[in-house]
């Protein structure tokens, strides 16, 4: 039997849905392989010390062309970690291998290294110094702690890319659509919740092989990595950006002025994939806009400073 989640008054969680406005613990939980933009947030975190320590790393699970399903995806994923923990120079960065499978039903979790990584690390720690959890993928490692453990929706705050913008016409997208049931378990769970949707507000997060090139490509073995592997994404590059998405979660701890929000009530997933209001839900945190403008300078910036080349 489930247990319930557990009760957060309303006061504690909008506050916690407030920008921390300091430093803070994260946990990134991230299907790694399955597109370039996570590689890119991962940097990204890792070199942002100011305003994040990367405590752990969690590996998702992913199913599309780039996997054979979701255990093969979460290996892959675990093993691109290692790789950019390697050129990081962070060795020592504990990384933890998730779910192999998603969640089989609605209350029904998935035990995994991940999960019980991050029920070990929120719980151990002070009951008013919440772990940060920056999701860019499917769900199910963070859904799966939620349900082993209620109670560790008072113990974290949940910034989640996932779904599309409220006004879209469904909410169709790779993270939140491949773990139905994980999504609804955090929508529902109370935790508080930073959302960033797809398309419809972070989509213009975009960028080019050119700018790229001028930018990063010379930027130290990451800056080479991650040039590389955006150079891999397509074959023509010729007057086409690509998204980055997955930058935005990590931007918001970072500034949240870039990334402006909105508390509004946690939506419903109904059975076709689109949202849905409902009375008397509890509040999370809506990103409506991102500074494409100002997050890539701070990226670029960053990698040139840990290079040591400006």
């Amino acid at each position: 039997m489930v247990k319930p989640f557990v009760s957060i008054a309303e006061d504690r969680r909008v506050s916690r849905l407030s920008h921390p406005g300091r430093k803070v613990s994260i946990v990134m939980d991230t299907d790694t392989y399955n597109e370039i933009d996570d590689q890119f947030a991962l940097i990204y975190a890792l070199n942002s010390p100011e305003a994040v320590e990367v405590e752990a790393v969690h590996a998702a699970p992913f199913h599309n062309t780039m996997s054979d399903g979701p255990e093969d995806g979460m290996e892959k994923s675990y093993r691109e970690i290692l790789k950019i923990r390697s050129l990081a120079g962070r060795e020592t960065l504990p990384v933890f291998k998730g779910s192999r499978t998603y969640l089989p039903g609605p209350d029904v979790p998935v035990e995994s290294e991940a999960a019980r990584d991050l029920i070990n690390r929120a719980m151990a720690r002070e009951e008013n110094d919440p772990l940060y959890v920056v999701a860019i993928g499917a769900i199910t490692n963070v859904a799966s702690a939620l349900l082993l453990e209620p109670a560790l929706a008072d113990r974290i705050v949940l910034v989640w890319l996932g779904g599309h913008a409220f006004h879209w016409q469904n909410t169709r997208e790779f993270n939140l659509e491949q773990d139905v049931h994980a999504s609804r378990v955090v929508l529902d769970s109370g935790v508080p919740l930073v959302l960033l949707p797809c398309m419809g507000v972070v989509s213009h997060l975009t960028t080019t092989l050119s700018e790229l090139r001028e930018h990063v490509r010379d930027k130290g073995p990451l800056g080479q990595y991650l040039y590389e592997t955006f150079l891999g994404c397509m074959d023509d590059h010729t007057g086409r950006s690509r998204v980055i998405w997955d930058l935005s979660a990590v931007a918001w701890l970072v500034r949240p002025d870039w990334c402006p929000s909105e508390l509004t009530p946690s939506p419903l997933v109904t059975d076709d994939c689109r949202w849905a209001e409902a009375e008397g839900r509890h509040p999370i945190r809506y990103v409506t806009h991102v500074d494409r403008d100002e997050i890539f300078q701070d990226l670029f910036a960053k990698l040139g400073q840990a290079s040591g080349v400006e």
